[in-house]
């Protein structure tokens, strides 16, 4: 690799689009400006138009993550104050274009009762991804300036708190060995996979390879069944005033059901419905963004929202209707979207934006890495304590979580047993 100087400059090169306040230079042995981090926060964040170089970045990017995509950092930067955007530049013939582009909030971290303060990504709750989105033929040093840039700032935390990191193995190695040549600490507290789609096979096959002759089966009969109440058709929304009109009954039909209840549903946050709202419309507008919806006499019963970067599209949020919880409409819908995303050239992947493999959407038989990792620009004494009471932490709240699901599993193992043995049978039974 090649040595590498990091500075940080007031006076931007000429050739960089005007942005934030200084930009900080990944600088060769030889003197020569490869690229430039400007640090973007507050009111220049908001008015800068980033989308141009956005759309060429995500065609040359290994990770396109819709997540840190300009429609998100407008929406979130409209509710955030404390929003902050590494957008790196590297010199090109035509001007400058974008090589790389990381959003961030600023507070404690996620699932954490450290007083501490970290740069968060994803930068918005509700978002499922947290890599940056580099150019892959200057990854490695695009990914070394960024971090550079954070340890170079005076009033920027020291360490970026990630979740849901994409762990491939090329990104699991990169993500080692950058920080490591610079000196920067890693720690990995959890890793797992969750559902993709990712296949040239038509649908299907697909579904002949992913699901058993029986589910097939029981899925055909509970379409049969539903569609006997009515017209059942399933509508693909991509017109922007489609998708936001739409987007508009699944808030409400999510708030119905049990996330409504849980107070989860985006709209049980003022700030979440605003971000969700503007991002979504912001999307459409760009043909990033649409609908898929199940529905009965035109209307709806389960809806899915789908988002794009590039060629990787995200399953981002599902709801459906529970008066019709018996007949799977949510599997039903999702027979049908991944249909659809298979039969698009334009979709290489779609990510099913799940938390792991358990749920309805481990229907997909590929599988994305992901992590939650720290990493550490500061002095590595206040990082290894911060990591070492995270993970006590975290190793505490999963005892507790793993206690709590047993005691409710005896306890309903337990309800079973009584309601058995107060039936008339049992009680002939036992009197017998």
């Amino acid at each position: 690799m090649t040595a590498q100087l990091f500075v940080l400059d007031a006076a931007r090169p000429t050739d960089t689009p005007k942005v934030g306040q200084g930009a900080a230079r990944s600088i060769d042995a030889k003197g020569s400006a490869l690229i430039t981090v400007d640090i973007l926060r507050g009111e220049r964040l908001r008015q800068l138009d980033l989308q141009p170089y956005w759309q060429d970045l995500v065609t040359r990017a290994e990770t396109p993550n819709v997540f840190m995509s300009p429609a998100v950092i407008a929406a979130a930067a409209a509710v955030d104050p404390d929003l902050v955007a590494l957008a790196a530049w590297q010199p090109a013939a035509g001007g400058p274009r974008l090589a790389g582009l990381w959003v961030f909030s600023i507070g404690r971290p996620n699932r954490s009762p450290l007083p501490i303060r970290v740069l968060r990504a994803p930068p918005i709750d509700h978002a499922y991804l947290s890599s940056p989105v580099i150019d892959r033929d200057v990854a490695e040093i695009t990914f070394g300036a960024m971090l550079d840039a954070v340890a170079n700032a005076p009033d920027l935390p020291k360490i970026v708190a990630l979740d849901a990191l994409s762990a491939e193995p090329a990104a699991r190695d990169a993500l080692m060995r950058v920080p490591a040549a610079r000196g920067y600490a890693v720690h990995t507290f959890t890793s797992g996979e969750r559902p993709m789609l990712a296949s040239g096979l038509d649908a299907k096959s697909y579904f002949e390879a992913a699901l058993s002759a029986s589910s097939r089966k029981k899925l055909r009969q509970y379409r049969r069944r539903l569609g006997e109440k009515g017209r059942l058709e399933t509508r693909h929304l991509t017109a922007p005033e489609s998708v936001c009109a739409a987007f508009e009954q699944f808030l409400a039909l999510e708030a119905q059901g049990w996330k409504g209840r849980a107070g989860t549903a985006l709209v049980s946050s003022a700030n979440d419905a605003a971000v969700a709202r503007t991002m979504v419309a912001a999307l459409a507008r760009e043909g990033a963004a649409s609908i898929f919806a199940l529905e009965l006499d035109g209307r709806p019963v389960s809806m899915q929202v789908v988002l794009r970067a590039g060629s990787i599209a995200f399953t981002w949020k599902t709801t459906y209707d529970e008066a019709f919880g018996d007949f799977s409409p949510g599997m039903l819908l999702l027979e049908d979207y991944t249909a659809a995303l298979l039969e698009d050239r334009q979709v290489g992947a779609v990510d099913s934006c799940a938390f792991d493999a358990n749920s309805y959407m481990g229907t997909w038989m590929e599988r994305r890495h992901v992590a939650n990792v720290w990493i550490g620009v500061g002095p590595n004494s206040q990082f290894r304590l911060a990591t070492q009471l995270q993970s006590a932490f975290l190793r505490v709240r999963a005892t507790a979580k793993t206690l709590y699901l047993r005691a409710r599993k005896g306890a309903k193992s337990l309800n079973t047993r009584i309601r058995l043995n107060n039936t008339p049978a049992a009680r002939e039974s036992s009197n017998a």
